[in-house]
């Protein structure tokens, strides 16, 4: 039996924090798809790997620092729940906005879906409000 809790700190810290784009299959199943992620535009959307790793490049290119600090994890048989402090620096284009080269932080939570040990979705809620605030869109 997989211990979740170790996948999905190992998967936060490979693709997220180090951008190991290329260790997708390791840890996201075949179709992964978002059930709520609010202003996220891929929301909704089932993605194939190549899609998810176009997601992961969108996020890095606007904070190619970007990282996240997982403070809280509450592994469950079909699901894993994760609270999460992000900080990163506004580099590239968000959307039409130029960058702003500002730093940001703000918290989260994202609850992980699993299918055949993989992770096949997320539905995740975060202050996005404080985000555009501290890059100065608001």
């Amino acid at each position: 039996m997989m211990n979740k809790e170790s996948f999905i700190k190992e998967f936060m810290n490979e693709i997220w924090n180090k951008k190991k784009v290329d260790s997708i299959a390791k840890y996201v199943h075949k179709e992964y798809t978002i059930h709520l992620d609010e202003a996220d535009p891929w929301e909704g959307k089932t993605l194939t790997h190549s899609e998810f790793k176009e997601r992961l490049n969108f996020s890095f290119n606007s904070f190619p620092d970007m990282n996240f600090e997982i403070t809280s994890v509450i592994p469950e048989e079909h699901h894993v729940a994760i609270t999460w402090i992000l900080t990163g620096t506004n580099l590239g284009f968000i959307g039409l906005y130029p960058p702003t080269k500002k730093t940001i932080n703000t918290k989260g939570t994202t609850i992980y879906h699993f299918k055949n040990n993989l992770i096949n979705g997320h539905t995740q809620v975060f202050d996005r409000v404080t985000v555009m605030k501290q890059l100065g869109f608001i």
